[in-house]
């Protein structure tokens, strides 16, 4: 009999109508490959708080850029930074606005918070940074906006890519480009980070294989975060969701770590939210946090929880 399928469906309708954000869609383990189905998860669970943060207008600058992608892009600038002149940039990848204005408005620094959010699954993603150019065309388009609407000039500090669910998808494809890479200052990626199995479909305990492939960039960075004097920086936050046609948040960032020969910590540790943490990875400025839970609401809790894993992301 095969493996047990206590699996989580990143599904449009258990997202939009529970959580009341766009869809943590299933994420293709590459780009370039048909969308393969997650198993769905009978699991249900009470234990865990799965609190959630305000879903309302904050006060600050709102407008939006069109033209670049398939649906506009939501930029946000918080009340408190209207008069700032330098910001850190936020570009989150899949989403609901109010997730990211949340954590801008949160933020001790000053951070312009924007959202791309373009659909299901991961490849919609990748293929929208196809052409390396579209990052520097997206933030030229965000300074331009910002400045327009701030009526001065601005100067962006340092660039964060973070992306929920099938998001990694564009972070993966603009870390693929060497002048991308060098523009990135630090990366979050909140249960997120997929491969594929050799053969297809076959699971580790099957005898299946990780397919490093997709992996790359990720190592890459992983990598250059976990030295002393790096100026990246690197947080995964991941949960126990096991989707079973390709390789889960946790089999991937068990790779990186074994493959950067950094070895995994187990905690107990309450995290944002109700959250459970359960294991932790950390050398300099690079991070691994495991949390519990293999449900729709616990893979939610990641995105919810933005603004405090941005926070430890730059803490690092």
């Amino acid at each position: 009999m095969k493996y047990n399928r206590l699996l989580l469906l990143y599904i449009v309708i258990i997202s939009v109508s529970i959580f009341c954000c766009p869809p943590p869609a299933s994420a293709t383990p590459t780009d370039s490959i048909k969308v393969l189905s997650q198993y769905p998860s009978p699991m249900v669970e009470y234990a865990r708080k799965h609190e959630r943060i305000p879903q309302q207008d904050y006060k600050g600058t709102a407008f939006e850029i069109a033209g670049l992608f398939s649906q506009p892009v939501q930029v946000f600038i918080p009340q408190k930074s209207r008069r700032a002149k330098r910001f850190d940039l936020l570009i989150h990848f899949h989403g609901a606005s109010y997730v990211s204005n949340y954590a801008a408005t949160h933020h001790k620094g000053n951070l312009i918070a924007v959202m791309v959010s373009l659909g299901s699954g991961s490849k919609v993603y990748g293929d929208a940074f196809e052409d390396s150019t579209k990052l520097s065309s997206l933030v030229d388009s965000i300074v331009t906006g910002t400045e327009q609407n701030l009526s001065h000039k601005i100067k962006i500090r340092h660039v964060t890519l973070s992306g929920f669910s099938a998001g990694y998808g564009a972070i993966r494809k603009i870390l693929s480009s060497q002048s991308n890479y060098d523009r990135v200052d630090a990366v979050l990626l909140l249960d997120g980070i997929h491969a594929s199995y050799i053969p297809e479909r076959t699971v580790l305990a099957e005898g299946g294989t990780i397919d490093s492939t997709g992996l790359n960039a990720f190592i890459n960075l992983a990598r250059d975060a976990s030295k002393k004097n790096s100026k990246k920086k690197f947080l995964i936050s991941h949960s126990e969701i096991f989707p079973g046609t390709f390789v889960s948040t946790t089999e991937a960032t068990d790779y990186i770590a074994q493959f950067l020969q950094i070895k995994i910590i187990p905690v107990l540790r309450w995290g944002p939210l109700g959250m459970q943490q359960i294991s932790e990875v950390r050398q300099n400025h690079f991070a691994i946090m495991g949390f519990a839970g293999n449900t729709a609401r616990d893979h939610v809790d990641h995105l919810q929880g933005l603004y405090w894993f941005l926070e430890k992301l730059y803490n690092l």
